[in-house]
């Protein structure tokens, strides 16, 4: 009896994952129309927890309002914290300000920055992940957490791997990410486990001059468009 119960469960399961596939992809249908009209668009990544007036999130306003001027749209996680700051310099520069935002049991929430015809909301971490992949010309990674390194390394594995077309990929402030580079280089490059080339793929900076002139300089020899 106790086995059926537990095939009954499976069974059950399995229906409910078939299902699950609409949902799916209704969320990458509705992403990819509307991200594919927004045009040109550097994501701004970093932690929900860091708060208006500390350095870094101040740092980000100025970063995204500096990008923004310089004709390409934002795009963040679509919450508090250095999201909002993305969103904010976007908004005071008069550019792009999209949310792709995440239904998640804290810390999420809507950002008052963000276009209203630009707020998409998603279930699935993983299609969310697709979309800052797919129309982001850039990555501008700030202070962060376990969220912040996935969508850091992430991207970079794709780039390594040939998945996707190579884009900028800029870490902002050398006091939080040079711990993390130095176990890069010493760890993982003397274990054999990365090429030195692929150190080539990051470049850590500590100013939103810095920000612009990596990315105007990538797209000086590069199509802006997406990347698959």
């Amino acid at each position: 009896m106790r086995k059926e119960q537990h095939t009954k469960g499976w069974n059950e399961i399995k229906t409910n994952d078939s299902w699950a596939i609409f949902k799916i992809m209704g969320e990458f249908v509705n992403g990819f129309e509307k991200m594919s009209q927004i045009g040109p668009c550097v994501s701004i990544f970093g932690s929900a927890r860091i708060r208006p007036g500390q350095p870094y999130y101040d740092l980000a306003v100025r970063i995204s309002q500096k990008v923004a001027e310089a004709g390409y749209g934002i795009i963040t996680g679509g919450g508090p914290g250095i999201m909002e700051a993305g969103n904010k310099g976007a908004n005071m520069a008069g550019g792009t300000s999209v949310g792709l935002n995440i239904d998640l049991p804290f810390e999420q929430h809507d950002n008052p920055f963000i276009d209203d015809d630009k707020s998409l909301d998603f279930d699935y971490f993983f299609v969310r992940k697709v979309m800052f992949v797919k129309y982001s010309q850039g990555f501008v990674v700030m202070p962060g957490g376990f969220g912040t390194l996935d969508e850091l390394f992430e991207a970079i594995t794709l780039i390594q791997t040939h998945k996707i077309q190579k884009f900028p990929i800029i870490l902002v402030g050398t006091e939080f990410w040079k711990g993390l580079l130095d176990w890069i280089k010493n760890t993982m490059l003397e274990a054999g486990n990365i090429s030195p080339t692929d150190l080539d793929l990051i470049r850590l900076v500590d100013t939103e001059e810095e920000v612009v002139e990596i990315i105007d300089a990538f797209y000086r020899g590069h199509d802006l468009s997406p990347n698959f």
